[in-house]
């Protein structure tokens, strides 16, 4: 696959191997430190991220952000991504071929950034495939977490425990 960052970024960016590519403004391929300890993981941007190209800058992302501030945990220290890296129509759920076609992409990034924390965020996410020696932590999507109490608590705990994890590895 790719052979550089910088190299993956245009792979990323130039990519037509599903029909998401036809819809989107922009490819929406992640930020933070290229060594960044943590990932945090959703499925797929939305339509704020497709205008800007950046993830979590919507709605989710400013709740997730409320979240990252509660625990003291500084965004511009974590990699943030999506699986998939075009939004879909309307917001629609994934489908397989779309997922198939993102995730080499996906794990790339993380063979290149070697986190060793990576939070997946949502159903989609936390289907993909472990790698060993990364700690795993599961949790709903933010945007799911803003509708509902049970979830939107459990979502403060995860990341409470993201932080107490933080501060041992």
């Amino acid at each position: 696959m790719a052979t550089s960052w910088e190299n993956l970024t245009s792979q990323v960016k130039t990519c037509k191997k599903c029909r998401l590519w036809k819809g989107a403004k922009h490819t929406v391929f992640g930020e933070g430190p290229r060594d960044a300890r943590v990932m945090l993981v959703g499925q797929n941007p939305g339509e704020e991220e497709d205008k800007t190209g950046r993830p979590f800058v919507g709605r989710a992302g400013k709740f997730l952000n409320k979240i990252l501030e509660e625990n003291k945990i500084e965004r511009e220290k974590l990699f943030i991504t999506n699986i998939v890296k075009h939004k879909t129509p309307g917001n629609r759920k994934l489908k397989n071929d779309e997922i198939a076609a993102c995730l080499p992409y996906f794990l790339e990034q993380i063979k290149m950034i070697k986190p060793k924390i990576i939070v997946l965020m949502g159903e989609t996410a936390r289907k993909t495939p472990r790698k060993r020696g990364i700690v795993y932590l599961e949790t709903y999507h933010p945007a799911a977490a803003m509708r509902s109490g049970k979830m939107r608590k459990k979502f403060r705990d995860d990341f409470r425990s993201l932080k107490k994890l933080m501060i041992k590895i």
